[in-house]
């Protein structure tokens, strides 16, 4: 596995191929700032981490989410310190009924134990039942999203002026993660960061 490490993207967490100096952001990010604050990930996608995560999701080794989640807190050290609560990207009711369970929330579960960190798995709702991303443009995967999410009345009470990590097990365009973001924050959260496992770069999708 190919781990991320500094130097990288202060706000989208890609990696640089050498140091630009402290606060560098990329040129996506400048281009295209995030509606999250900072995103970071333990790993590049592909090759092993790919296999864990397709382990974890669609073969049921759900004995995988400890050892994964240990390195994702590795990989989101800086934004944990800051976090009062853990969020996972949930998934829709009928997706659930299916796989029996939320690969975002087992990571949540293992990372908030080992970090001390409250998860919240019920404030944060995936209400519309979107079609696979898998193979769809970046531009297709945020029309995908738009409006997949809501926060809950009670969740508006609990998350209002928190300083929120959303929990996924991999970025790829970050269409899911910033749909989750903008309900987040209409639900008056005070900052929200992404951490996941594995992220994709330019090289690592085209080598898929």
């Amino acid at each position: 596995m190919q781990f991320i490490e500094r130097p990288y993207c202060e706000r989208l967490g890609i990696p640089f191929g050498f140091d630009l100096g402290a606060g560098a952001l990329s040129a996506e990010a400048i281009a295209n700032p995030p509606v999250f604050n900072r995103a970071r990930a333990a790993v590049i996608f592909g090759g092993t981490a790919r296999t864990l995560i397709h382990g974890l999701k669609y073969r049921d080794r759900v004995e995988l989410a400890e050892f994964i989640g240990k390195m994702m807190l590795r990989g989101g050290q800086d934004i944990l310190a800051d976090a009062d609560i853990l969020i996972p990207v949930p998934l829709h009711r009928w997706r659930l009924f299916f796989r029996k369970f939320n690969q975002s929330a087992l990571l949540a579960q293992v990372v908030g134990r080992h970090a001390g960190i409250a998860v919240d798995l019920t404030s944060l709702e995936r209400i519309r039942s979107t079609p696979p991303q898998v193979g769809l443009s970046g531009q297709k995967r945020h029309e995908n999203m738009r409006g997949a999410f809501r926060v809950t009345d009670a969740g508006r009470q609990r998350l209002a002026g928190k300083r929120l990590v959303l929990i996924d097990d991999a970025f790829t365009t970050g269409a899911t993660l910033s749909a989750a973001t903008r309900a987040l924050k209409r639900a008056g959260a005070a900052n929200i960061d992404v951490l996941t496992f594995a992220r994709a770069t330019l090289s690592s999708v085209i080598g898929k």
